[in-house]
């Protein structure tokens, strides 16, 4: 067996697994959501929990929405405009969610989150009271930042970037056993042969030398990038959580990830 597999058996143990998902990964370039994607991952969430796993669902897409709804073709800057599709678009993409997981007979709960109610010892508190709660009565929190009154993941990535981080901290929260970041490409890239790149299909840890690889492209909608996701991997696995970088976009991708095949890159845990 290789090292890649080596690693990827200890998924089999993980109880309680944050999914995070992109903006690009929901929406097409123009906002509109991908909805038979959207389904596709809910389908695979549902069986997650159905097959007694704690699921918790960090989603972006807000702001996508938002400018679908709003008819805007693309990501204002101004931060106005930002925070008011975020508003419009939260409750539209909450409602496709709640459509999607009831018709799998799944039961759903919205968390909006700030920086600062990590920051603040009796509001981390009650988050994590009440996303423990959630989970015990087999309701999946989705997660997302509160844009309309928080402006951290619109304003830097070096913040919550594309709620990469915002899933990290709800990972240390929660202590989660394995983070899964669904984004559009399938992991880490490194130069191969003939000037073509490689998946990287593991990290014993991310230092330096995985940082220097990423290259800090990043599309209209979605603030994040593959430095941001790999900064997140670093503060999860930290916290004893394994982590998976993979395509969000291709069919079955959380499916391959808890069977334990080699898809994505995989971060392994440091405690």
């Amino acid at each position: 067996m290789n090292e890649a597999l080596k690693f990827r058996q200890s998924i089999a143990d993980a109880r309680r697994v944050v999914v995070k998902i992109g903006s690009r990964v929901l929406v097409q370039k123009t906002g509109r959501p991908e909805h038979r994607r959207i389904k596709a991952i809910v389908g695979e969430l549902a069986k997650l929990q159905q097959s007694g796993l704690e699921v918790v669902l960090v989603t972006s897409g807000a702001i996508g929405a938002g400018m679908e709804a709003l008819g805007i073709k693309t990501r204002p800057t101004a931060l106005p405009d930002l925070q008011m599709a975020a508003a419009v678009g939260q409750s539209r993409l909450m409602t496709a969610y709640d459509k999607l997981f009831s018709a799998r007979r799944c039961k759903i709960g919205q968390v909006l989150l700030t920086h600062d109610d990590f920051n603040h010892t009796v509001r981390q508190t009650n988050a994590c009271r009440t996303i423990e709660n959630m989970l015990r009565h087999k309701v999946i929190p989705i997660v997302n930042e509160n844009d309309v009154v928080a402006d951290e993941e619109i304003r830097a990535d070096i913040t919550l970037g594309d709620n990469d981080f915002l899933a990290s901290l709800v990972v240390r929260l929660i202590r989660a056993d394995l983070f899964i970041i669904l984004s559009t490409v399938d992991g880490l890239r490194a130069p191969g042969a003939s000037g073509k790149t490689r998946r990287v299909s593991y990290l014993e840890k991310v230092d330096k030398e995985s940082l220097a690889l990423v290259t800090g492209q990043k599309g209209n909608l979605s603030k994040g990038g593959m430095g941001s996701k790999l900064r997140a991997a670093e503060l999860a696995s930290h916290a004893g959580c394994h982590v998976v970088i993979a395509d969000g976009r291709a069919v079955g991708t959380i499916t391959r990830v808890m069977r334990g095949d080699d898809v994505g890159t995989f971060v392994v845990a440091s405690l």
